[in-house]
């Protein structure tokens, strides 16, 4: 299984910085976009899994690179 390419703490904050930068200027559709591609921390996929369900973390369009790396790329349908 290939390993997923794992981004900085330094980028995940930069984009987290960004997006809210996005939200207080009104643009609530690119806050959206810009913080769901940023890697969900594993913890918070299986939290959001077990809680939201699978179709919103599919439909969601989250970055799950971080739970497929440590769960395995099936994980979902586990």
């Amino acid at each position: 299984m290939p390993q997923a390419e794992t981004m900085t703490l330094d980028e995940k904050l930069s984009i987290s910085h960004r997006a809210f930068e996005l939200l207080e200027a009104g643009d609530r559709e690119g806050y959206s976009r810009l913080i769901r591609s940023a890697p969900m921390p594993s913890y918070l996929a299986k939290v959001m899994k077990e809680k939201m369900g699978v179709d919103y973390l599919i439909n969601g369009g989250w970055n799950l690179s971080e739970a497929e790396a440590d769960f395995g790329t099936d994980w979902l349908n586990r």
